[in-house]
C-alpha cells in the first residue's frame, strides 16, 4: 500500500480454534476476515495432538496459504496471525506465529500489540544467556516463560505475562493445549466464541460470523484462559483498575460488522459523525466520507444534517501492497491513484468532508484539492476525532512526535496547510460520549493517549526516546 496514502497503520490480528476436525481451515478464512488489521505478513501453525507443524510467509493471506499449503496442516488446533510490522520491523522471521522447538516440546505464539518494555526486558534475558532468533518482541515472551522455572505451561505464563507493560493479546500453543491472554488494561481487542464443541478466539467478532461461529464473551483484561481437550477455564494473571480500550478500534481499525465490548463498529461510527454535526453544523449540499472508515461517520453526519450523503470520493481497489512504486512525479500524485473524486456528485457543489484522523497533512491537503478540482465550490472538513497529538506506544503505527501535524499547528494552521474552507476536528468529551462507555465490574474506559497524552501504563525512557526523536 502507497505509504503516502495512509497516515495510520494497521496494528495485527490473531486467530486461534481449539477442538474442531478442520482448524487450518476454519483459522485462513477467520485469517481472511481480519486482513485489514495487517498485510505483510501471515501465517497458521497446527497441531494435531503430537506436534506443531507452521506455514507462514510475507503477503496476503490468499497468496501464503495455497492449496498445496494447506495441504500440510492438518490437526484439530490452529493459531493464525496476520502482520503489520510495529516492533521489530518487517522480515520473513517475524511474522507470526513464531514457532520454537525443544527437547520437552514445542511452542507458538501469536501476539497483536506492543511492549513499552521490550528493550529492559531483552536486556535482562541477553544478560542471563538468552540468544533472540527475531527482532520482534513477541519472542520475548517465549524466553520469560523458558525461565520461569515453573513446569505447568500456565504457570509459566502467567508468571512471564506479569513481566510484560503494554499492549497484547497473545495466543499460546503447544501440542495438548491453547491459552490465551489479554493485557491487564484491555487495550487491544480479543473475543471467545464457540462452533458446536470448538473453542475460537478472535481479534473481531466479524472473523466469528465468516466462519459461522457464536459470539460468548470478550476475554476480560489480565486474564488467561486454558483451552484443551477437557475443555475451558479461566484464572487471572494480572488485576488492573483501569481499563482501556483503544479508541482508534471503533473510529478506524475494526470492520464495521465487529462488535467492541458489545457496541457496534459501524453504529458507533454513525454516532461520531451524528456527534460532529452537533458541535460543527454547517451549512452545505452534500456530505462525502473518505473510503472505507469514514463512510460510517459521514452517513451519521448526513442524517443529523439532513444534508444528502452522496459517493463524492471512489476507492481503487486495486492499488495494493505489491503495487510497483511509481515515479517520484506520480508518487506526489499519490492520492489519484487511491481516491477518485466523483465529478458529477460534487461539481458546483459546497462539499462537507468526513474523515476519521489527521496525521500529517499530506492526504487530506491532496483530497481536498482533488474535490476542488472536480469542481466543489467549498470543501468543509470535519474530522470524527480529536486532533492526534501524541504517538501510539501500543502498536498502532502513528508515527513519531514531530511528524504529527497537530503536535506543534493549531486547527487554523492545518486548516492552511490542506487547503480547507473550514476544519473541525470532534471534541474528546463528544468522543466517549457517541461511543457510549460499557462498564465492567465497575471499570471501564478508552485509551486516549494519542489525543490527551496521558497514557494507560508507564512508558520507558528508550521507547521516548525513539517515538518524541528531533
Amino acid at each position: 500500500m502507497l505509504a503516502e496514502i495512509k497516515g495510520l497503520n494497521e496494528e495485527c490480528g490473531v486467530f486461534g480454534v481449539w477442538g474442531h476436525p478442520d482448524a487450518a481451515q476454519l483459522t485462513y478464512y477467520g485469517l481472511h476476515s481480519l486482513q485489514h488489521r495487517g498485510q505483510e505478513g501471515t501465517g497458521i501453525v497446527v497441531t494435531d495432538g503430537k506436534e506443531l507443524k507452521g506455514v507462514k510467509g510475507e503477503g496476503l493471506v490468499t497468496e501464503i496459504f495455497t492449496a498445496d499449503a494447506m495441504k500440510e496442516l492438518t490437526g484439530n488446533g490452529a493459531i493464525g496471525h496476520v502482520r503489520y510490522a510495529t516492533a521489530g520491523g518487517g522480515g520473513y522471521e517475524n511474522v507470526q506465529p513464531l514457532l520454537f522447538h525443544s527437547q520437552v516440546g514445542s511452542l507458538a505464539l501469536a501476539h497483536n500489540g506492543n511492549l513499552v518494555n521490550v528493550n529492559s526486558l531483552k536486556h535482562q534475558l541477553e544478560s542471563q544467556g538468552s540468544i533472540f532468533q527475531t527482532s520482534s518482541d513477541t519472542e520475548v515472551l517465549a524466553h520469560l516463560m523458558k525461565r520461569s522455572g515453573y513446569s505447568e505451561l500456565k504457570d509459566q505464563a502467567k508468571n512471564a505475562l506479569s513481566m510484560l507493560k503494554g499492549a497484547y493479546a497473545y495466543l499460546i500453543m503447544t501440542e495438548t493445549e491453547l491459552l490465551v491472554a489479554l493485557d491487564p488494561h484491555g487495550l487491544r481487542p480479543l473475543s471467545l466464541g464457540c462452533l458446536g464443541d470448538a473453542y475460537v478466539v478472535a481479534s473481531e467478532t466479524c472473523a466469528f460470523d465468516v466462519i459461522g461461529a457464536e459470539y460468548i464473551r470478550d476475554i476480560h483484561p489480565g486474564e488467561l484462559l486454558i483451552i484443551n481437550d477437557n475443555g475451558l477455564t479461566s484464572e487471572r494473571f494480572s488485576v488492573s483498575s483501569t481499563k482501556a480500550i483503544c479508541m482508534m478500534e471503533y473510529i478506524y481499525f475494526s470492520r464495521p460488522d465487529s462488535d467492541i465490548q458489545g457496541i457496534n463498529v459501524h453504529t458507533a461510527r454513525k454516532n461520531l459523525g451524528k456527534q460532529l454535526f452537533k458541535e460543527a453544523p454547517i451549512d452545505a449540499d452534500v456530505v462525502t466520507g473518505v473510503p472505507d472508515s469514514s463512510i460510517s461517520a459521514a452517513i451519521g453526519y448526513a442524517e443529523a444534517s439532513g444534508i444528502p450523503y452522496e459517493m463524492g470520493l471512489i476507492k481503487n481497489r486495486y492499488v495494493g501492497r505489491t503495487f510497483i512504486q511509481p515515479s517520484q512525479a506520480l508518487r506526489e500524485q499519490g492520492v489519484k491513484m487511491k481516491l477518485s473524486p466523483v465529478r458529477g456528485v460534487v461539481e458546483g457543489k459546497r462539499v462537507v468532508m468526513v474523515d476519521d484522523s489527521i496525521v500529517r497533512g499530506t492526504t487530506s491537503r491532496r483530497i481536498v484539492n482533488l474535490l476542488k478540482d472536480a469542481g466543489a465550490t467549498e470543501v468543509h472538513v470535519v474530522i470524527s476525532s480529536p486532533p492526534i497529538k501524541n504517538p501510539c506506544f501500543y502498536g498502532i503505527d502513528t508515527a513519531t512526535k514531530e511528524e504529527l501535524i497537530a503536535s506543534d499547528k493549531s486547527v487554523e494552521e492545518i486548516r492552511e496547510l490542506i487547503g480547507a474552507d473550514s476544519l473541525t476536528f470532534l471534541s474528546v468529551d463528544g468522543m466517549v460520549e457517541a461511543i457510549g462507555k460499557k462498564e465492567e465490574n465497575g471499570t471501564g474506559g478508552y485509551c486516549l493517549g494519542c489525543f490527551t497524552g496521558n497514557y494507560p501504563t508507564e512508558i520507558y525512557p528508550d521507547t521516548l526516546q525513539y517515538y518524541y526523536q528531533k
